[in-house]
């Protein structure tokens, strides 16, 4: 009867290991595909957020690359102001300089009545207020002299005349302005060539004229014959 307990006892307790290895192996299970589902959502969710930063990063670079034009911009806007204001009088003396240059070349006639004298005196008088009134406005005059070196960034030579130099200037025709640093017209020189070099330009501009009538003539004569 004692033996026939114990066995019951050992198959009791048989069962429950059973139950309880059966229990583990099921809930062992069940923590495997939970934990499978939350690797994957944690997976989906790493996805999103670096796709978040790419969008981010994008959107930023978008915001600094919009802000550094808005800022060139800026800076072109306040260049050209700053240009604008700073040579503000530039055309107003562009449509000046023909009446100057008029009273320029009257000045440079000496009048021999009286009366045209005093009348002259008084023109230049009008036109030194003229030039004072430039000259607040930051306005100089480009006078060069005669015999000085051509220099083309503020001379234009309008003529050359027989010399003993190259390159001097013989007489100035109008004189030219600057308004700051800006030159608004150069000033209108006759410039020197020696004889030799002018002789020697002159046989060349010959050469040319004659190269050019000479293939003038030869197309005229393919154009004959080809018709």
């Amino acid at each position: 009867m004692i033996e026939e307990v114990k066995q019951e006892d050992i198959d009791q307790e048989d069962q429950a290991e059973g139950e309880e290895v059966e229990a583990n192996n099921s809930s062992s299970k069940k923590f495997s595909r939970r934990e499978k589902k939350y690797k994957q959502q944690i997976s989906l969710l790493e996805a999103e957020i670096e796709k978040t930063k790419k969008e981010a990063d994008s959107w930023k670079n978008k915001y600094y690359q919009a802000y550094a034009d808005l800022d060139n911009t800026r800076k072109n806007l306040q260049r050209d102001h700053d240009t604008m204001v700073k040579y503000r009088a530039q055309g107003f003396v562009e449509k000046l300089l023909p009446a100057f240059d008029s009273f320029q070349m009257a000045f440079a006639v000496e009048p021999k009545d009286e009366n045209v004298k005093n009348y002259v005196q008084g023109f230049k008088m009008i036109y030194s207020q003229f030039e004072q009134a430039m000259k607040d406005e930051q306005i100089s005059f480009v006078n060069p002299q005669v015999g000085d070196d051509f220099d083309s960034s503020y001379m234009h030579a309008i003529q050359t005349v027989d010399g003993e130099e190259d390159n001097k200037v013989a007489n100035v025709y109008v004189r030219g302005y600057k308004l700051k640093d800006r030159l608004i017209r150069p000033a209108m020189v006759i410039v020197t060539k020696k004889k030799e070099a002018k002789a020697d330009e002159d046989k060349l501009e010959e050469s040319e004229e004659k190269k050019e009538s000479a293939d003038e003539k030869e197309t005229d004569s393919d154009e004959k014959e080809s018709k």
